[in-house]
This record gives structure tokens, C-alpha cells and sequence, in this order.
């Protein structure tokens, strides 16, 4: 028997051919052409793409087929498409809104389905819920095969690069500087769609590009999962000190996520990398206006935010919180723990601007990335960071629930100031960060995060994290 269909942090995801089926595909495209048209005139169609994971391409088919059985147009990827260029089809086209076939950085047995609305955002919780409330059986699905709905004009294969570049990335970053740079770059895309951007972009000149793992392998060789964070960047780090890189830019599954790692072969963590991008585009491009930050993400934004005089938001975990807000607030860039990153004219986050972002700052500022890091210290102080996750028996759920329904006194030694429930348990310390528990909205895992000014006690708050939860 089939599990049920659930919408977590970033759409649905599932097991391939265990829940993740061609009939499930099918009930969550009818449910969501059920949305549409509950929205009003449908003649503006939908963009569909698809990441490179084992038979996304057919499983797009399958979600553009029962669009045109609804009379909905499909604008299908011809390829395998990064989803911030998916995401941004749908505002070129002005279309009514996509859907994406991936599980983004999830394990290798995964598939998705992310739908977005006519701004290319992530579509709020409320509306999620009404999507997932209407899907049906089956039997209620409308279905039009493929080549029929192309020869009605139902369906139209595209490929979503060309204005991506032209209209998106062009008028935000001088390719042809970071081009003859001189730059000598490694790219990791992590076998996903990723693959090519950047020599595309800013290859043939004096920069040099090494790239890795840029063919599509979707069991994800030599990492546990196509996620920006160790241990799946080490091959990337390796070759820098390998070949002596000035620096290494990594992508995650479908290029919505950047990591990078410094001249050295070191990680700069998610954190690290998001108050960069914000120290950038507040320092170097003169941007102004607000900051989105999930509450599991740094705490260095705040402080950005009072020396450059912004506003900063914080929300639940997920986009569908992030986009929504970035929207509200006409947001400078919005963002989140997991290394996505989103800037103000595409509520979606985008990995391959994050990473020509990053390259910027290099090339402008003369400074290595070890040293923009130290920078960012200088104005803001040291922030010290790691996450721990750790799969759980859903039976114990709500025993993990109750133990953290009694807020403690102190957590590894420092007082307990405020708890945060917007989205878990948030636990902000006395004069030494946060540390946050939370349940994944798209795996079956607990996360406990810390972000702490005091280098030397990294682990010990996470192992009270932990030990608060009941987990060791």
C-alpha cells in the first residue's frame, strides 16, 4: 500500500518506485492543475524541468501529460535544468507557475516535486496545504500522451538557458571580468545540473577551470549525496590543494545551493558563505534593502544588518517561508542554513549567481577567500558553527516532542535567554549564540544546529542538543 503524499520543507519527496511512482506523479500534477485552475484563467500555462536524477526527464513527461489533459500548456525542459533557470522561465514566460522534478540534495534513491508560483517563489504553506488536501485517486487524473499534447500545442520543449543568462545573470555580474581574471578555479556540480554553467559563463579567457564530477551519475560517486556540506565536498577541497586553486565553488544536485571552499582546500560553511554574500552586496555593490534569514541560519546577518542600517527578517525553515517574505519585504537577498541563497528579482535560490557572487568579491577586493572571511570577523566578531544529524525511529516522535516541551535552565553550561518555536526549538545563550533542534521536513532526521561565538564549545552544545532530545 502506498504511503501518503506530504509536502515537507521544499515539496514532496519520496522513495523512488516505493511511494515515489508514475500513478503519484500523476495525482500531485492533477491536484496542482486543480490549483491552478481554482486561481483563475489558465492560458498563461506552466514551465516544467527536471533535475538529473534516475528518470526525472520521464517523470516531467508524465506531470506535462496530465497538464495538458487539463488543457494546461507545459513548457517542458529539454534538458535537465538548474531550478533557479527553472524558476526563472516562469517569470520570463509570465507563466502561472512550475514544477521541478528533484529531490535537490537528498540521497540517490530520492525524487521530488517542487511546485512555484507566477514570481517563480516557492508557493505558501497555506496553498500547499490546499494542493496536497486535493490530491485524489487515480482513476481522477486527466491525461493527454505526449506526442498528442505536442501536436495540439500542449506541450513545447525549450530550453530555459539562453534568457537565464541574457536577462538574469548579464545585467547582475560582469562575466567578461571575472573571465580574464586570471582566477584558477575549481567547480564541483556534484554530477548534477550544474554541469557547465561556469565554464559556459566565465570560461575561454585567462581564468582557469577545473571541473568535476560534471556528467550526470544519479548514484552520486564519491559523495553520500549531492549536498554542498562534508564530507561530500572533500574531493572538491582535495583538488584545490591538488592543483593549487585560488578557490573551489561547489553546486548541489540542482544548482539551487552553493558551498565553497577557500585556497587552502578549508570549507567555508553555509553560514560563513551567506554572511559573505551579504557583506558583499552591502560593501562592494552598495545594495540596501532587507535580509531574509531562516532562524537556522547565522546570526552575523543581525549584525551586518545594525552596521549597515537594513532590516532583517526571520522566518520558519523552507522557502515557502523565505520566497513568500522576500516578496513582502521587496528583500536585497533572502536565505537559509542549507546553502540556498536567493537575490531580489527572483525569490528562488540560485547557486550558480551565489557562486559568480562569491567569485566577484575575490576578483574586486583583491582578497583571498581565507581573507574576506577574516574581514567578515573584523566587523562582526568570530562565529563558530557545525550541525549534527541523526536518523530517528518516527515512533519515538512524540517522546522527543515531549522531553523538549520542558524548556531547560541552561545548555552546556550557558543560560538559556529566549526559546524560539517558530519552526522547532530554538535556544538562544547568554552571551554564546544558539543552538537549534528541529525535526527535517524532508527526511526522516533530527537536526541539531549551533551557531557560537565561543570556538571551544561547539561540541559540547551540540552534544546537549542532542542529549535534550534524548538522542545519546
Amino acid at each position: 500500500m502506498a504511503g501518503p503524499i506530504v509536502f515537507g520543507t521544499d515539496g514532496w519527496r519520496d522513495r523512488i518506485a516505493e511511494n515515489y511512482t508514475v500513478d503519484n506523479v500523476r495525482r500531485v500534477a492533477q491536484a496542482f492543475a486543480h490549483y491552478l485552475k481554482s486561481k483563475g484563467d489558465t492560458a498563461a500555462g506552466v514551465v516544467i524541468g527536471y533535475d538529473n536524477r534516475f528518470e526525472a526527464e520521464h517523470f516531467a513527461a508524465v506531470a506535462a501529460e496530465v497538464m495538458a489533459g487539463n488543457g494546461i500548456k507545459a513548457y517542458l525542459t529539454e534538458r535537465g535544468t538548474p531550478t533557479p533557470i527553472i524558476s526563472y522561465s516562469v517569470v520570463d514566460r509570465q507563466a502561472l507557475g512550475a514544477i521541478n522534478i528533484t529531490a535537490s540534495h537528498n540521497p540517490p534513491w530520492d525524487c521530488g516535486f517542487k511546485v512555484r508560483d507566477h514570481a517563480g517563489a516557492a508557493i505558501a504553506p497555506d496553498d500547499l496545504k490546499i494542493i496536497e488536501a486535493g490530491i485524489g485517486p487515480v482513476e481522477s487524473v486527466k491525461s493527454l500522451p505526449l506526442k498528442a499534447a505536442q501536436a495540439h500545442g500542449l506541450v513545447e520543449l525549450f530550453d530555459a538557458a539562453p534568457n537565464y543568462i541574457e536577462r538574469r545573470i548579464k545585467p547582475l555580474v560582469d562575466l567578461d571580468r571575472l573571465r580574464e581574471a586570471g582566477l584558477n578555479l575549481v567547480v564541483d556540480p556534484m554530477w548534477g545540473v550544474g554541469a557547465g554553467y561556469f565554464p559556459r559563463l566565465i570560461g575561454g579567457g585567462k581564468t582557469r577551470i577545473t571541473e568535476i564530477h560534471n556528467i550526470r551519475n544519479p548514484i552520486f560517486p564519491e559523495m553520500s549525496r549531492p549536498e554542498p556540506i562534508p564530507p561530500n565536498v572533500n574531493v572538491g577541497l582535495a583538488k584545490v590543494k591538488e592543483i593549487g586553486a585560488d578557490m573551489v565553488i561547489m553546486t548541489d544536485g540542482d544548482a539551487d545551493r552553493v558551498g565553497a571552499g577557500d585556497e587552502n582546500g578549508a570549507f567555508l560553511n553555509q553560514l560563513q558563505v551567506y554572511a559573505l554574500l551579504a557583506l558583499y552586496l552591502l560593501e562592494i555593490r552598495g545594495q540596501r534593502g532587507a535580509i531574509v534569514k531562516t532562524l537556522s541560519t547565522t546570526s552575523m546577518l543581525n549584525a551586518l544588518g545594525k552596521l549597515y542600517d537594513v532590516p532583517v527578517y526571520e522566518t520558519g525553515v523552507g522557502f515557502k517561508y523565505v520566497g513568500p517574505k522576500m516578496l513582502e519585504t521587496d528583500a536585497m537577498m533572502g536565505g537559509e542554513e542549507s546553502g540556498g541563497f536567493a537575490f531580489r528579482g527572483l525569490p528562488e535560490r540560485d547557486g550558480i549567481l551565489a557562486g559568480l557572487y562569491l567569485l566577484d568579491f575575490v576578483v574586486r577586493t583583491g582578497k583571498k577567500p581565507s581573507e574576506l572571511l577574516a574581514w567578515l570577523y573584523e566587523k562582526v566578531g568570530g562565529h563558530y558553527y557545525d550541525r549534527i544529524d541523526t536518523i530517528f525511529d518516527n515512533s519515538r516522535r512524540g517522546e522527543i516532542r515531549e522531553r523538549l516541551a520542558h524548556d531547560p535552565a541552561e545548555v552546556a553550561g550557558f543560560k538559556v535567554t529566549r526559546v524560539n518555536r517558530t519552526d522547532g526549538y530554538k535556544y538562544e545563550l547568554e552571551g554564546a549564540g544558539w543552538l537549534l533542534i528541529r525535526f527535517s521536513g524532508t527526511e526522516p532526521l533530527i537536526r541539531v544546529y549551533t551557531e557560537t561565538t565561543r570556538q571551544d564549545k561547539v561540541q559540547d552544545i551540540l552534544q546537549a542538543g542532542l542529549a535534550l532530545a534524548g538522542l545519546k
